[in-house]
């Protein structure tokens, strides 16, 4: 999801086509071949190393991105900057494991503040810098490069955690029974559990620690209720990656740079600011999600849908803007809902492990749709008919999720229709 800051400068330096077609895909295959190894090893290196990888898969994407030309050479950057998604899970990971329980929240809280601020901050300066100083791409790039090798230079000195989520735990041991049933709902597996006595081999066993993966794993998608809120996840994060990282390249297509003055700078940082007021206006809506959580989610995808087509037949520049900023803070709205609901019933550890898997199975998705839509080996489709065909993945997963919140809706009413009879009965008896 993070190439969008990539492709914003990378789009100028070659053909569309080339960029759609056979540089973009590159991204989403290394990303998804990487993700599940770096998962791993990320836990068993305790972060900071992957972090420290992290940092100089960066440089080496920027100094690739100034100085090297060529399709060949763009794909070999993507290649890298798909290390850099991929190692992305060792920064929360690590925040984690330094420091308290009680302090999950806040410090979730916190880093998510400030990425959205950092991201605003640097869209805001690119658009100034383009628009009223008149900076070349290229010099934004020497700009982007010297702030991650600061960053990389910052990763060296960071301290090195004594723990970790599965190697290295403090505790370890597997679950003696099973899950209790959280009182609140009894379709949600609570993560209350006892241990078994601590084994004696000193080291990590790795055919336990993921056979320890997959037992959690099939205890939490136990419940209906989160295996559909991470259906959503999965589908709507693959269609929702899709997106940011090709409308770079649909509005290059309805307005050339060279023609007139651009605001992709100026959009992002106004879709990162509603998404973050999205997000935070979550906090105060009372609404019962176990009851109407689903059919938020068809009409938020259907609004996601209905902006989508507007990008894809609007020949208007701004209009593509305007679809634009109601797409992103549908999803940054729902997918905050979505955390939530996904978290609330689960521990730190297995929020971690089901956010890994959900975006492990979306980037999944994410890789079937490139082949099949954008790859030139596939199907190869234009840019503006793979966002048609966007728009129709949206409105699919709003039928999907009207359908499934219909019965919802109406195996409630029977239940409350049956619980009156019920008490109509007994008064009757009375």
């Amino acid at each position: 999801m993070y190439s969008i800051k990539l492709s914003v400068l990378l789009t100028p330096y070659i053909l569309l086509s080339q960029v759609t077609n056979t540089v973009f895909p590159v991204w989403t295959y290394s990303y998804l071949a990487i993700l599940f190894p770096v998962f791993l090893l990320t836990d068993y290196l305790r972060y900071k190393p992957v972090i420290i990888l992290q940092g100089l898969s960066y440089i080496i994407s920027w100094v690739l991105l100034l100085f090297a030309r060529g399709v060949p050479a763009m794909q070999g950057l993507e290649f890298v900057y798909g290390m850099v998604t991929a190692t992305e899970v060792a920064y929360f990971s690590y925040i984690y494991s330094v420091v308290d329980t009680e302090h999950y929240q806040k410090v979730t809280s916190y880093c998510r503040s400030i990425t959205l601020v950092g991201f605003t901050l640097a869209s805001v300066l690119g658009q100034l810098l383009v628009s009223l100083a008149g900076l070349s791409y290229f010099y934004l790039n020497v700009i982007t490069l010297v702030s991650v090798s600061i960053a990389f230079v910052s990763s060296l000195v960071l301290p090195m955690p004594r723990k970790s989520m599965f190697f290295h735990k403090k505790m370890i041991g597997v679950s003696s029974e099973e899950p209790k049933v959280s009182s609140d709902n009894p379709d949600v597996p609570s993560t209350e559990s006892k241990t078994e006595t601590a084994n004696k081999s000193p080291g990590p066993n790795f055919c336990k620690v993921l056979w320890l993966l997959c037992k959690d794993l099939k205890e939490c998608y136990s419940s209906m209720q989160l295996l559909y809120w991470s259906l959503w996840w999965a589908l709507a994060t693959a269609g929702y990656n899709q997106v940011i990282n090709y409308v770079q390249v649909l509005w290059e297509h309805v307005e050339p740079a060279q023609n007139s003055t651009i605001y992709n700078g100026g959009v992002e940082a106004v879709s990162t600011f509603l998404g973050a007021l999205s997000s935070f206006g979550v906090g105060y809506v009372k609404v019962n999600w176990e009851l109407t959580g689903e059919l938020a989610l068809a009409i938020f995808s259907a609004v996601s849908a209905g902006s989508l087509f507007l990008m894809d037949y609007s020949l208007n520049i701004w209009m593509c803007y305007a679809g634009y900023l109601i797409f992103k803070s549908s999803y940054m709205l729902l997918i905050t809902v979505a955390t939530f609901q996904i978290a609330v019933n689960l521990s730190m550890e297995r929020y971690a492990l089901m956010f890994g898997m959900n975006t492990f199975v979306a980037l999944a998705l994410q890789t079937i749709i490139t082949i099949i839509v954008v790859d030139g080996r596939g199907l190869g489709l234009d840019i503006i008919t793979q966002f048609l065909v966007y728009g129709s993945y949206f409105a699919l997963i709003a039928g999907i999720f009207f359908i499934r919140s219909l019965c919802i809706l109406i195996s409630h009413h029977k239940k409350k229709q049956t619980k009156n009879d019920q008490e109509v009965k007994t008064e009757t008896r009375l």
